[in-house]
């Protein structure tokens, strides 16, 4: 159905109509459009408690005090109760569930595009369906009736393929059906425009007074203490005797209770908490909802279903729908206010309006269906609509458990656990980095431009389709590096990391600058028109080769065959110096980097249960005589630090943290802004740079791993002999104020030799097809060095402690029981990461990492597997084995390897070629 048919003016009790518009209804009848009411038979604000002091005594202290009672609060004090913590406080400052979970529709969806999300929605959907039951007798209001993905046209159906292969690693059942099928599934739903769907049988939704009733019981019953009406008005900050801030107490009205950790679960209010310790929460309020309908006959026991190609979910509510979605223009809430418990907004019809087509398109009868009540509350939403979690960087001891974008439910048993695991340990036991708040650069978390733009494209994009070379058009030029605009003039393609615009590949079609966000035309900003880059962008919105393909192959077989140039200046550039930065590059790097000045290192960061934190180069310097960003002044030992500018904050926060913790005499210095990167990378690297450079570059002179200062152009640098693609060539660490001069002259003397710009997107599959691991793809926190391959980066042959080491010996000694492998396939087929690997007919794990090989001229993959039986998997397991990749649930035959099938030997970065 293309329109409603019922059109009328809304009721003047509601918002007006712009003029010369009328805004859509199910039904023409008006009795009951004005009603503002969730559709659960019970909350908790019918037995909100008498009196305006807290329900019970404030305690003097407490070991932790978590600050929220909402979903992500309750599931965090259950769990830290589980785990034996029991002097814990929750405060809610009304009643629990009052401020954005009451009015949650509750849905719950157990397949999405990341392996570690799929874990944390099944751990929600034991907690809800069966332990809480089991611990407390309660029933939470589980129902199990379903959920059903709608596919309008193909690439949305290849999206859910991708999922049901990533469902089968997990044992979360799931079909795609045909429309006819769907329809068998759900009469009521018009399928005369599908393509597919996804049905995933296990689906259901959740109640939120029942669900935190039950988590409130359970977490009570263990020691928990749990106290409602008291607001928190100031969280005490202490500063130690190393100059460190940490959490020190929460002070309320009623009393104040000393305390090490506060956990900050407020929500909404999650930012005005922050405040209080000087912690910036990057979060924005805006109103979100749905309406109820009256009785739909046919409707009971239909699944949950989400149309994302119409921005429209459905959720069964007994006989009737609850209808919602996320429209293009949300409203944000500019003032929060601090009396807002168990509230609701009139819900803005102009705005919502959007939404009813589709559901009326979707299911017919709703046209003819009267809407019983509306629900608009507040709810919290983030720059990438992930969560804020794990302990702020400015203060010690003050944690966070909000911004969840509207699936705190959904999340929050999952969530719940790896938080508290997070406060009692320090870290979560799940690879919780796309959460951690970490990974957001500090420059960042405070920029309101930046929180605003980015959480409205997220919130408006939030059903868009995944793909996988996308990037935001909010919140852009944040930061830029000194060869910005030279590549920019050259066809630069640039893509978002941490702030930074760095290079993506180059464009033979000329500029395409990122423009001032436009807010797709919302709120009175009008749209770019003819905007080159996003039509790259859009060009690429695609599950295939994308149609760059061939001018990234031009990239990267260059850079293979002749040379490449690589801006890679974006990079995390520290330096630890002082009198105990030996001790400290001892505990921190599981390789041996007291090494001379001049050596560089590959090394890892772990933590204490040897999960990697980080890998990166490690570069022993000697102290300058006049301090400067290249050669700073120091007494002591110093190392320079070289990280993926990505993980920049996260690398910072962890060795500060390591220091303090540790107590190190020395230093962290960033120079990330003060420093350039400029990598030139290939057979011909070495006879150009020795036209640039006034030192010898010959293999006895400069081998690889090493580094020196020498001259570029006339200026001072510092050139490194490393690769991150497998080829010989030199890094070059250049003052801000001179990368323009090195880049130029780098380029005139390439000229001759075929040199190119190339970008990131080459970088990937260069060093997929070297072997190279990437941090966050194919190496994580939960991910060990010596399940990784990484073994040879540490120090274990000599007696010398690292952190981690510990659980390092332990599983070399216990065994690997789960192993990452390479894999090529011949058949020419994109990957891009969750295929199933299959291994002689049973599902062994999944690909984390994939790109195309254009020198191997192979698609390669890489993926942890196990042993189905139980055992360590050893070298002759992953020999023997018969491979599967499967692919939006087509099986394409693989050949795993112990070893990267390009250059296996290393010759070409030694300059054997």
């Amino acid at each position: 159905m293309a329109h409603l048919r019922r059109v009328f003016q809304i009721a003047s009790s509601l918002q007006p109509p712009l003029p010369g518009r009328s805004v859509q209804f199910f039904s023409s009848d008006l009795t009951h459009t004005s009603e503002k009411n969730v559709p659960y038979q019970k909350t908790l604000k019918e037995s909100s408690p008498q009196g305006k002091g807290p329900t019970k005594p404030l305690p003097a202290s407490a070991d932790v005090v978590v600050v929220g009672g909402g979903s992500i609060g309750c599931q965090t004090v259950y769990h830290l109760a589980k785990m034996g913590v029991t002097n814990t406080v929750l405060l809610e400052r009304d009643r629990l569930t009052s401020g954005t979970t009451w009015h949650t529709a509750g849905l719950l969806w157990q397949l999405r595009p990341s392996d570690v999300e799929v874990e944390l929605l099944a751990h929600t959907r034991d907690v809800v369906s069966r332990d809480l039951q089991q611990e407390t007798g309660l029933h939470t209001g589980w129902i199990q009736n379903g959920g059903l993905f709608i596919a309008s046209n193909k690439q949305r159906l290849d999206e859910y393929k991708r999922l049901m292969s990533l469902g089968k690693v997990y044992g979360v059942e799931s079909y795609v059906l045909s429309p006819g099928e769907t329809k068998d599934l759900y009469p009521l739903m018009n399928v005369d425009d599908l393509y597919g769907t996804l049905y995933v049988p296990k689906d259901g939704t959740m109640d939120p007074a029942g669900t935190c009733s039950s988590l409130a019981r359970a977490a009570t019953a263990r020691g928990t203490l749990i106290i409602e009406n008291c607001p928190v008005t100031g969280v005490e900050v202490r500063t130690d005797d190393l100059g460190v801030q940490r959490v020190a107490a929460v002070v309320t009205s009623h009393g104040t209770i000393q305390t090490p950790c506060v956990v900050n679960c407020a929500g909404v209010w999650a930012q005005a908490l922050g405040k209080m310790a000087g912690v910036n929460v990057p979060l924005v309020a805006m109103h979100h909802a749905y309406v109820v309908t009256e009785k739909i006959e046919g409707i009971q026991n239909m699944p949950n279903v989400r149309d994302h190609d119409a921005s429209v979910y459905l959720r069964l509510q007994g006989d009737a729908l609850s209808v919602g979605g996320y429209e293009s223009n949300p409203i944000f809430w500019e003032e929060v206010s601090d009396n807002f418990a168990f509230g609701l907004f009139d819900l803005d019809w102009d705005v919502f309006t959007q939404h009813i087509e589709g559901a009326v398109n979707r299911v017919p009868a709703l046209e003819k269906t009267g809407i019983k009540s509306t629900v608009c509350g507040p709810e919290s939403f983030t720059a990438d609509h992930k969560p804020l979690m794990g302990e702020a960087p400015e203060v010690r001891g003050f944690f966070l458990g909000c911004g969840f974008n509207s699936a705190g439910m959904m999340l929050g048993g999952g969530c719940g656990k790896e938080l508290a695991h997070w406060v009692v340990h320090g870290r979560p036991e799940k690879d919780m980095y796309g959460y951690d708040i970490r990974r957001f650069h500090h420059s960042l978390t405070g920029n309101n431009r930046w929180l605003r733009e980015r959480s409205h494209e997220s919130y408006a994009k939030n059903y868009s389709v995944v793909f996988p070379y996308d990037e935001p058009l909010a919140g852009r030029n944040m930061r830029k590096d000194p060869l910005h605009e030279e590549l920019l003039q050259q066809g630069c393609v640039f893509q978002e990391r941490h702030g930074w615009e760095r290079p993506g590949w180059f464009s033979p079609q000329g500029k395409a600058q990122v423009l001032d966000y436009d807010y797709y035309g919302a709120y009175g900003h009008k749209p770019h028109q003819d905007y080159a880059y996003n039509q790259l962008l859009s060009d690429e919105y695609t599950f295939d080769f994308p149609p760059h393909h061939k001018v990234i192959r031009n990239e990267c077989l260059t850079c293979r065959n002749a040379l490449a140039v690589f801006n890679m200046s974006y990079f995390g550039k520290f330096y630890l110096v002082g009198p105990e930065a030996r001790k400290a590059a001892d505990w921190l790097f599981t390789a041996d980097v007291c090494k001379p000045p001049g050596t560089t290192v590959y090394t890892c960061m772990l933590n204490d249960r040897g999960g990697v934190e980080s890998d990166l180069t490690v570069s022993p310097v000697e102290p300058g005589s006049h301090d400067s960003a290249l050669v700073p002044a120091f007494e002591g030992g110093g190392y320079y630090l070289a990280i993926g500018g990505a993980v920049a904050q996260q690398n910072w926060s962890h060795i500060t943290k390591t220091l303090q913790d540790q107590k190190f005499q020395c230093r962290l210095i960033d120079q990330s802004e003060e420093l350039g990167m400029i990598s030139i990378q290939g057979p011909s690297s070495r006879t150009v740079l020795q036209e640039v450079l006034d030192s010898d570059l010959s293999n006895e002179a400069f081998p690889f791993s090493t580094h020196k200062l020498v001259k570029a152009a006339g200026c001072t640098v510092r050139a490194m002999r490393l690769s991150f693609v497998g080829e010989m060539g030199w890094e070059l660490h250049v003052p801000r104020k001179h990368c323009a001069r090195v880049y130029q002259s780098v380029m005139k003397a390439g000229a001759k030799y075929g040199i190119t710009n190339a970008g990131y997107r080459a970088i990937d599959s260069l060093s997929i097809e070297k072997g190279y691991r990437h941090w966050h793809a194919d190496l994580r926190l939960d991910d060990t060095p010596l399940e990784a391959g990484l073994a040879f980066t540490c120090k274990l042959k000599v007696d010398v402690p690292f952190l981690g080491r510990e659980a390092i010996e332990a599983q070399k000694t216990a065994g690997i029981f789960r192993r990452l492998v390479c894999f090529t396939v011949d058949e020419k087929v994109p990957l891009f990461g969750l295929e199933a690997i299959w291994r002689n007919g049973k599902v062994v794990g999944h690909i984390r990492r994939a790109d195309f090989g254009y020198a191997l001229n192979k698609t390669i993959a890489y993926g942890y597997i196990r042993n189905p039986e139980g055992g360590p998997v050893i070298a002759e397991f992953v020999k023997k084995g018969e491979y599967l990749l499967e692919r939006m649930g087509v099986p394409y035959p693989a050949k795993a390897h112990t070893k990267s099938p390009f250059d296996p030997e290393n010759k070409r970065v030694r300059g054997i070629y």
